[in-house]
């Protein structure tokens, strides 16, 4: 039913020619009507100038069939028929009509000062024509229609200017409920990539660490295989632990692409920090940790951030320096966590005859004002984590040999990850 309402529907051209159409019909018989009921002596008659009153009303009434098109020249056109039909003194009846008409789709399909101004000069200038025609009009009762005339034309001006209000509101209304809609989207899309960055940096810094570890023991592996068969089996034991640990954690990480019904273990914090230093010895390191229980709460997110630079830490440390001391120290103060992470650099190598420790000349540096390691991402990424907490991380070599990682992050978080 409603699809063979809308199939009966005229299109706007059709509506516009029987409105015009109607309008003339209406503007003629009125007049005629009207005039057959005044004195003859005080009316010229429509067909007098050959036939210019009828010309008047008809042209008015016809030219609104193009309204919609052209509403500055329909009103134009209007307006100096108006203006020429009272001031030639033909007798007055609803030959306004389509003057009124006019007026409606000047405002209503316009732009709203432009149109509202040229309406304004408009009825100024015919309400001006309309008093002086009207100077001599017997009965002087008559003269009440020229005010209704211009009544009207200000009324139609001002309906036509709110139904282009109504309507703009509604576009406009319209235009930001599918903004807010594409913004939605859009703060969806960024969370989604957010996550998907943070899996990818937690999956490096897994896989990094845990390839670092078996490396360095299927090195050990290769020269004590024949030797010392009892301490191969204990770095491939070493191994195995590794690469479980972190197969688990990557799945993990990678859970959260899963049903978030699925178990999991939670992310690796504070709380597995021994842990770390225990699988580093198990990689060659000698490390020493200093830490304390912290007096506050640490948030998970401030935890986890701690592991992962501390594992990066050791993990550059495993791929640039080999088997070396390092010293970690973890300081809990009232809204900050500090981590120090200290090693001696490359121990000596004991047939090259230099004593004392020295840097790998290959090792990343960074200068801590923003300049990533120019031979790895770990320094950019460890600082990436700090600036999203709100903290600071610097890194580079030491003067008297090997290389110290500083990072210092709030325990209320401030950074753009939490505004």
């Amino acid at each position: 039913m409603h699809s063979r309402a809308v199939s009966l529907r005229l299109p706007p051209w059709a509506q516009d020619v029987l409105l015009a159409l109607f309008i003339t019909v209406m503007q003629i018989q009125g007049t005629v009507s009207r005039a057959a009921a005044e004195p003859a002596s005080v009316l010229r008659p429509l067909a007098d100038l050959g036939h210019l009153g009828y010309i008047l009303l008809i042209a008015s009434g016809a030219v609104l069939a193009v309204r919609q098109r052209w509403p500055v020249a329909v009103f134009a056109v209007t307006a100096l028929a108006s203006l020429a039909y009272y001031a030639l003194e033909f007798p007055d009846g609803p030959g306004w009509l389509a003057l009124f008409v006019a007026l409606y789709t000047l405002t209503a399909r316009g732009d709203g000062r432009r149109s509202l101004i040229t309406a304004s000069v408009g009825i100024t200038v015919l309400s001006v024509g309309w008093l002086i025609a009207a100077t001599d009009i017997e009965p002087r009762a008559a003269i009440g229609w020229v005010f209704f005339r211009i009544g009207a034309s200000v009324m139609s001006a001002a309906l036509g200017e709110s139904i282009r209000s109504r309507r703009y509101i509604a576009v406009e209304a319209l235009k930001r409920a599918e903004l807010a809609e594409r913004t939605k989207e859009e703060a969806a899309r960024a969370r989604v990539d957010e996550e998907r960055l943070r899996i990818a940096r937690e999956v490096h810094d897994t896989v990094a660490h845990a390839i670092a570890i078996i490396n360095v023991q299927a090195g050990v592996t290769a020269h004590v295989l024949d030797k010392r068969p009892e301490r191969a089996r204990e770095t491939f034991e070493a191994i195995e632990r590794t690469s479980s640990q972190a197969l688990l954690e990557m799945r993990t990480i990678l859970g959260v692409l899963r049903d978030p019904r699925d178990g999991r273990v939670p992310h690796p914090g504070l709380g597995q920090i021994d842990e770390l230093t225990v699988k580093a010895r198990a990689a060659g390191l000698d490390v020493n940790l200093e830490t304390a229980s912290p007096s506050v709460q640490v948030p998970s997110a401030v935890g986890s951030a701690v592991y992962r630079i501390l594992q990066e830490s050791i993990t550059n440390v495993i791929r640039h320096a080999g088997p070396t001391r390092v010293a970690v120290a973890l300081d809990y103060g009232t809204d900050t966590v500090e981590l120090r992470v200290t090693d001696d650099g490359r121990r000596p190598d004991p047939h090259d005859g230099r004593p004392g420790p020295h840097p790998s000349p290959t090792r990343p540096t960074d200068n801590g004002v923003g300049r990533p390691a120019e031979a790895g991402r770990g320094i950019l990424g460890m600082r990436e984590r700090c600036q999203l907490l709100g903290g600071d991380l610097i890194a580079g070599q030491r003067p008297e040999g090997g290389f110290e990682v500083k990072a210092r992050l709030p325990l209320a978080p401030t950074g753009p990850a939490y505004p």
